[in-house]
């Protein structure tokens, strides 16, 4: 059974939010605030926000600039996992993913399946790791962005998660790299 071990030292993590539309502006963006309003209160760290347009080289070269940049641990996006023709962030974020965990889309659906049911069908909510950062795409709307933190990254951006987390095996993500 998942818990918090609250005999353990809470460790902030680095957070950056993209908002992908070709519509919104920071004022409007009710989906990029719902992801900082949590973040923040669970006691992380807002390293960045940026809304861009749904465009696959503008989004993949903004993720590949956070990954690059060392105070950025972990980048949540918002928008342009759909169907239609605009809908590129998933592709963008492929295009950066060393590593893709596949599980993280399907958990998502899962939980969306209880919300809003076979509707859940149409998300193409993603994870993967680039760089030693992590990537997460979540649709757009805030109720998702809500169920996306509150279901799974609350838990697995918490080291003291158990039985396990992403934050505590952080350091080994560039492993190979370091090795030689």
């Amino acid at each position: 059974m998942s818990r918090i071990d609250e005999t353990m030292e809470f460790i902030p993590v680095r957070i950056a939010i993209l908002t992908v539309s070709d519509s919104r502006s920071l004022e409007e963006d009710r989906s990029g605030q719902v992801l900082v309003d949590r973040l923040q209160a669970a006691g992380h760290v807002l390293a960045d926000r940026k809304i861009i347009p749904d465009e696959r080289a503008e989004i993949a070269d903004q993720l590949r600039a956070w990954v690059a940049d060392p105070e950025v641990d972990a980048v949540i996006s918002t928008g342009g996992t759909g169907l239609t023709g605009r809908d590129v962030t998933v592709e963008a974020h492929r295009d950066v993913y060393e590593k893709e965990i596949e599980a993280f889309g399907t958990v998502f659906t899962v939980v969306s399946m209880k919300k809003i049911g076979t509707s859940a069908v149409q998300s193409r909510a993603t994870g993967g790791v680039a760089g030693g950062t992590y990537l997460f795409a979540l649709p757009g709307s805030p109720g998702a962005c809500k169920d996306g933190w509150d279901e799974i990254l609350a838990f697995q951006l918490d080291y003291r998660h158990r039985p396990c987390n992403f934050v505590e095996i952080m350091p080994r993500l560039t492993e190979t790299q370091r090795r030689k």
